[in-house]
């Protein structure tokens, strides 16, 4: 295909990482897909071959991305897109509370999200046009500490991500933040109605708006579930 892309997908097991790798996979896309093993992932491997490049899932470790970034490079040497699904349960402790669980949601994808980004840098910075999209729901972008304050990159990881932004573009990489209305950062004055989304439909709105490098998209549903099934 012309103009294909080698894309890293993360949380991509199930849900709406799952429909993500699929849908770039059969745009002609290379894709790298972080996610926990799964009879969907299997079945693409199968039919896409060295198309698809399997990585470890576990981002919240930094050995398991650093890992995943040198399979890359050895595959591909450079990355074009990077898609960070922070509303992954992927990282969840076995253990974890009920009463703990959303907080956990958060705490564990601020930290795969960071490490995601940092290691795969030199990989972005190499390739063409590279652009990084990072996807939340509304317990991944939850304020995680001090809750009455302002809102800031070391308690939110949608305002880590939009710090981001300026030393990004000094290294030629765009970012696009895909999160519910925030009522402490609105992004627009327009309200956000909920919709009854379906994995591959949000999977194929965002590939098709993604070139445009649009800083910000509203992304409200109503059934998280659907696009982020909760795996423990």
């Amino acid at each position: 295909m012309k103009n294909a892309r080698s894309i890293w997908v993360t949380g991509a097991g199930n849900g709406l990482g799952l429909a993500l790798v699929e849908a770039l996979l059969g745009q002609g896309h290379r894709v790298a897909a972080s996610g926990k093993d799964s009879d969907a992932l299997e079945a693409l491997s199968a039919c896409y071959g060295s198309q698809l490049l399997r990585l470890p899932w576990q981002m919240h470790e930094e050995q398991q991305v650093a890992n995943a970034c040198q399979q890359i490079c050895h595959a591909w040497c450079s990355l074009d897109g990077l898609i960070i699904n922070a509303g992954t349960s992927d990282y969840l402790p076995a253990d974890v509370a009920d009463s703990e669980l959303f907080e956990a949601i958060g705490s564990t994808n601020q930290l795969a999200g960071e490490l995601c980004l940092s290691k795969a840098l030199p990989l972005l910075a190499k390739g063409d046009s590279p652009q990084v999209m990072a996807l939340f729901n509304r317990y991944s972008a939850l304020q995680l500490y001090a809750p009455t304050q302002v809102i800031a990159g070391w308690n939110n990881l949608p305002q880590w991500m939009r710090e981001q932004r300026k030393p990004l573009k000094e290294l030629g990489i765009g970012l696009t933040v895909v999160a519910p209305q925030s009522l402490k950062v609105p992004v627009t004055s327009v309200l956000a109605i909920p919709e009854e989304w379906t994995p591959q439909g949000v999977a194929e709105a965002l590939l098709r708006r993604w070139p445009q490098g649009e800083p910000e998209l509203i992304l409200e549903t109503l059934d998280i579930s659907s696009l982020w099934p909760l795996t423990r």
